[in-house]
């Protein structure tokens, strides 16, 4: 908030959650008060019942970003979905295959019946792809075994990369991991006590089903047994605060491959502190931000 302000940005949103209605304290959503000083894009923009392809983010991603360098802005993808980001930096080619529901069904039930069996199954079809996805992540495994099986070709093939047009610089912020544990333990205390459960409780009585796409992020999937009344809300809280710790170390894995990042530790510094540092980055990858 503080860099897009200094330089006259806009925020793209890259996360895989943000994108659904009605997910606002799960998602950590900006408020309407962040929302009316700096312009954000992309939050709000799907039905949580919906399945949201990767496909289907790059080509509004893509169109918001071009639509903000027209207007002599400079855009700013943020965000924690790695696969989001690079669809858009990369440009990947996403094979445009529809669903095929029945062999979903069929491999979710193969899952159920024996665990792992899928991902040993990618493994020997496309190593690539199993080298990139991880083994808990059912969602893109069934994905990647629905593409071989439909053009028989594995994904890994398929999505070829044509570079965005654009300058871009990547930046990380990373946090000593005692100190972002403990920064996602109070961010996890702040939801619960900021009305989480009720969030999830009035998205079920609205008649979203716990199996919908929305409702399998974090912080949806760990309190439904609570509102079920399945689980303690100590155990669900537990739960959430393991899964995001987990959740958090796989994203460090998939952003530590990218060499063109250009690390901040942010430690405890400050928002203006992180800010000076990478608009000093910037200065030197975009000299036109030096006098803005």
């Amino acid at each position: 908030m503080v860099l897009a302000r200094e330089i006259g940005a806009e925020i793209v949103a890259a996360d895989s959650r943000t994108i659904y209605r009605g997910l606002d304290i799960g998602t950590a959503k900006p408020t309407p008060d962040m929302r009316a000083a700096v312009p954000h894009h992309l939050l709000d923009v799907a039905d949580p019942r919906e399945i949201f392809t990767v496909a289907h983010y790059q080509h509004l991603a893509t169109s918001v970003i071009e639509g903000i360098h027209r207007r002599g802005g400079v855009p700013l993808l943020v965000g924690g979905t790695g696969l989001y980001i690079r669809a858009v930096v990369d440009g990947l080619q996403i094979p445009r295959v529809p669903p095929d529901w029945a062999l979903r069904r069929q491999a979710e039930a193969e899952e159920r019946a024996e665990p792992g069996t899928l991902y040993a199954r990618l493994a020997k079809a496309d190593a690539r792809a199993a080298e990139r996805i991880h083994p808990r992540n059912l969602r893109r495994i069934i994905r990647a075994l629905e593409v071989i099986a439909r053009t028989g070709e594995p994904i890994s093939i398929q999505q070829r990369t044509q570079p965005a047009p654009w300058r871009v610089t990547v930046v990380g912020l990373r946090l000593p991991r005692p100190m972002l544990y403990a920064r996602i333990d109070r961010r996890v205390d702040e939801q619960i006590a900021h009305g989480l459960a009720e969030e999830v409780r009035r998205l079920l009585a609205a008649g979203v089903p716990p199996e919908a796409p929305g409702m399998q992020g974090l912080g949806y999937k760990e309190l439904i047994p609570y509102v079920r009344g399945d689980l303690t809300l100590e155990d669900a809280t537990a739960r959430l605060k393991r899964n995001t710790r987990q959740y958090a170390r796989r994203q460090e894995i998939w952003f530590r491959r990218d060499p063109r990042i250009h690390w901040v530790d942010v430690g405890h510094a400050g928002p203006e502190t992180v800010a000076v540092s990478i608009r000093a980055m910037l200065a030197v990858t975009m000299p036109s931000l030096e006098s803005s």
